[in-house]
């Protein structure tokens, strides 16, 4: 059985390597640099031996550790405000563990060889360290606002890692913008926890979250409401969903790595198991689920749609995690709680495996543009057959693992058996064929075909088009060979996990390999003190296997494939003449819905900077200031008026003395 210190030290390793490295090893031993990235290693990989631990310590007590006893410790204690904190060890948060720090760890190793010779080298592995623990402490945190805390400390994180290239204004910017965006959501979800904090007693402390579990029926139904949708708020922001999705393509601009990390196990990741701690709350409250349910299956096509035709490959997967994000949410708000996390389980491997393919492809050609990619199966065997397994599983083709859990989201929305459960199970359909024909365009474009000459061609159309040619395409080079073994380990790890996860869990009875959902029936297992908790979601526990849905499903992302053949390799479709035959949709899609020119331009740009904040100028300028002066004008004139009074005469002070006396004894004879 894990024990307290056990389960701190799963944060507190790589945040103690995170300290070492950017205490000691940078600013005394940076010629060491690499020292930086084996304590990285080290310390995760310690990390995870003992996420394996809690694993089998959770496994073992049927469900739930609750370190401290029932009673969490206080962190501040005040007369009317206690914060409870430490740890709460159970089946959500055990397999979040060996996600993040299973995920983490290949993430690190493959660094190892991506990240060689940047003169940054040290830095970035200490930020990868905190944000790693950063993630780890918001999934063991018992006290609501200890999650809070760890919350910001992932947005802190992924702001200093999407701008580590900070001397690139791109980055730089795509840094701020991820910062901003997110804070609109975190803003909502403090307000969230504020107001939970005010329903509170001495005897219930609702900020501890097994007694708000305990305590949810108790909550008023419009309480229940507003404090769902303001934590629905925070999970919208962190994992970039409609409408505050915009930051995340953006966030492409840090180092491949960086958005191996985010866009799998950390911070996009981090909604989801937002809505999942709390879920009871979301559940007692069934306009808030319709709310999640719609928002996650609009986001899903709303997101695959700009796949379709985006040249970037890591944009190109950044919106395929925006749309899957959005599966896990759609599942979440039909109540298909084992399916959301079945689905976030395995698309953290498949798509991890997808951002590091990408960054061997750039190894290799040097860019990231599609454009000038092509042909390169030949001189990157590894990474292309690995590269097929995750399109595979995002696609959702049998057997891999992106199969299963989607089949298992389409099912929860065709047993919610109401209107909101059809509009959404008809998006996830038509996300599913939208899903194959981006993943398979990116491989036909990237893998089969001619080489289109790399970094190099792409810098002589820059400068034939009269472009300037930022400090990433000036690093560039091309290097057609299969990358090193600390890049080409963790991919091939990868592509085996995205065979295997969904299998070895599938609720299949007929293969002879289990005899249940064994992941539905880990994530459900609760001890008596989270009876509500479990009777809440015990009914998603067994999810049936569909297969007529199953067979559906898989002809539409066989369709998506079929037409991405068509237009990419066989070239019976000409891509560019179906951009001019529906120009107006093929424009609306490559600029994004306009979404970002929405925001800063006539939001920001001349709503608020052109209308509001100048009013407001010209309000203080006018009003606030004018009264100000107004005041110290008047001011100046009473004082020059009674300055005459002061003449220095000591005659004329004793006249006036003795005029007051006067004055005052007439009115106390005659008046009183």
């Amino acid at each position: 059985m894990i024990n307290e210190a056990g389960s701190w030290l799963i944060v507190g390793l790589p945040l103690a390597s995170f300290v070492i490295i950017g205490v000691v090893i940078r600013p005394f031993f940076n010629r060491y640099a690499n020292w930086a990235g084996y304590l990285t290693v080290a310390s995760i990989a310690g990390s995870l031996g003992l996420s394996i631990w809690a694993f089998a310590s959770v496994a073992d007590a049927g469900g739930n550790v609750v370190m401290n006893g029932n009673v969490p410790r206080e962190w501040l204690s005040f007369p009317g405000l206690v914060l409870p904190f430490g740890i709460l060890m159970d089946s959500l948060t055990v397999v979040m563990l060996l996600t993040v720090s299973g995920v983490s760890l290949l993430v690190q190793i493959y660094g190892l060889g991506y990240m060689k010779g940047d003169p940054g080298y040290s830095r970035y592995f200490a930020f990868m360290s905190l944000f790693t623990a950063s993630m780890l402490g918001l999934v063991v945190s018992r006290g609501v606002v200890q999650i809070y805390v760890f919350w910001e400390l992932v947005g802190l994180s992924s702001y200093l890692l999407i701008g580590f290239w900070y001397t690139r204004p791109a980055a730089a910017a795509a840094a701020k913008k991820a910062f901003l965006m997110t804070r609109f959501g975190d803003f909502a979800f403090l307000l969230a926890i504020l107001y939970l904090f005010t329903l509170g007693t001495d005897e219930t402390n609702l900020l501890d979250v097994p007694t708000l579990y305990l305590n949810v029926g108790l909550l008023g139904g419009a309480a229940a409401t507003w404090i769902a949708l303001g934590i629905f708020a925070g999970a919208v922001g962190k994992s970039a969903q409609f409408p505050l999705h915009t930051w995340l393509p953006d966030a492409m601009e840090g180092p491949t790595p960086v958005s191996a990390l985010v866009h799998s196990a950390t911070m996009v990741a981090a909604g989801v198991f937002l809505v999942g701690r709390f879920f009871p709350l979301f559940e007692s409250t069934s306009s808030v689920m319709t709310t999640v349910a719609l928002v996650g299956g609009f986001t899903a096509v709303f997101a695959a749609s700009m796949a379709l035709v985006a040249t970037d490959i890591k944009r190109v997967f950044a919106f395929s995690t925006v749309s899957q994000l959005g599966y896990m949410f759609l599942a979440l708000g039909t109540g298909a709680y084992v399916a959301a996390f079945f689905h976030l389980f395995v698309h953290a491997w498949f798509k991890t495996l997808l951002f590091m393919s990408a960054g061997s492809v750039h190894h290799a050609s040097g860019t990231f543009d599609l454009r000038y990619m092509g042909g390169l199966r030949k001189v990157l065997p590894w990474t292309y057959a690995a590269t097929i397994m995750g399109g595979l599983s995002l696609a959702g083709i049998f057997p891999f693992s992106g199969f299963w859990s989607k089949d298992e989201i389409l099912v929860g929305a065709l047993d919610a058996d109401s209107t909101v459960g059809v509009i959404v199970l008809v998006l996830g359909l038509t996300a599913v064929a939208m899903t194959g024909f981006y993943m398979f365009r990116v491989i036909f474009m990237t893998y089969h075909g001619k080489f289109r000459g790399g970094i190099d061609k792409e810098n002589e159309d820059l400068r034939a088009a009269g472009q300037e040619i930022d400090e990433a395409h000036a690093h560039g080079h091309v290097h057609l060979a299969e990358s090193p073994w600390q890049m080409v380990l963790p991919i091939s790890i990868l592509a085996m996990a995205a065979l295997v996860a969904g299998f070895l869990t599938n609720p299949v009875e007929s293969y002879g390999i289990v005899d249940k959902h064994s992941f539905g029936e880990f994530v459900t297992e609760n001890e008596e003190v989270f009876v509500d908790h479990g009777a809440a979601i015990e009914a998603g526990a067994e999810p049936e296997f569909n297969f007529p849905l199953a067979f559906a499903s898989t002809a539409l992302a066989l369709s998506g494939i079929a037409l991405a053949f068509a237009m990419y390799q066989a070239k019976v479709i000409s891509p560019s003449r179906m951009a001019v035959r529906f120009r107006p949709v093929y424009k609306l899609l490559v600029n994004k819905y306009y979404m970002d020119e929405l925001y800063e331009t006539i939001i920001v740009r001349k709503l608020f900077y052109e209308r509001f904040a100048r009013f407001t100028a010209s309000f203080d300028k006018s009003w606030v200031d004018g009264v100000n002066v107004q005041i110290g004008s008047w001011s100046q004139r009473l004082g020059s008026v009674l300055g005459f009074a002061q003449d220095g005469q000591l005659q004329t002070y004793g006249a006036v003395a003795s005029a007051g006396l006067v004055i005052a004894l007439a009115v106390f004879i005659f008046w009183v």
